[in-house]
């Protein structure tokens, strides 16, 4: 497994452990999809709800190489994929844009681009916030997406 160029900047909370190197970064381009929902403690408000994310990740230069989706899952055109869980979070700087994360890889499955992935970074994000304006009952069951991009890292073990 070669790294790729330095790590990307990330706040404290969101850094990897120092026996990671970066394997590859990609720029996510898609959705964030919520759902309109009846709130727990008064099924008579209605907000919206996260449901999952629907993007294309892309090199530097622009060629689609893998795909991000519900699990959250990043699966490669090779076959390759990850599946994480969000140990950490930071607000992002870009206001009405959701926030940075670290999850780490609970799961892998294939040979390729993903196989030996650990940590994932989600950085740098433009939009992708709840649907402005809230819900109503009459929305319930709805979709919402909004738009975002992000930039993606994975980290993998040194060897």
């Amino acid at each position: 497994m070669a790294g790729c160029a330095a790590a990307p900047p990330a706040p404290g909370p969101l850094r990897v452990p120092a026996d990671q190197s970066l394997i590859k970064q990609l720029h996510a381009t898609g959705v964030q999809i919520y759902e309109c929902q009846a709130t727990k403690n008064d099924p008579s408000q209605f907000t919206w709800v996260f449901k999952a994310p629907e993007a294309s990740l892309a090199t530097k230069g622009g060629r689609v190489v893998a795909k991000h989706y519900a699990g959250p899952t990043w699966e490669a055109n090779d076959g390759s994929r990850v599946v994480g869980e969000m140990i950490g979070s930071s607000p992002s700087p870009k206001p009405n844009s959701i926030p940075w994360l670290l999850l780490k890889a609970k799961s892998t499955a294939g040979n390729g681009l993903f196989t030996h992935v650990q940590f994932i970074q989600r950085l740098n994000t433009v939009g992708g916030s709840v649907p402005a304006g809230g819900c109503r009952s009459e929305q319930a069951g709805q979709l919402g997406r909004a738009p975002y991009t992000a930039d993606y890292a994975f980290y993998g073990a040194r060897n």
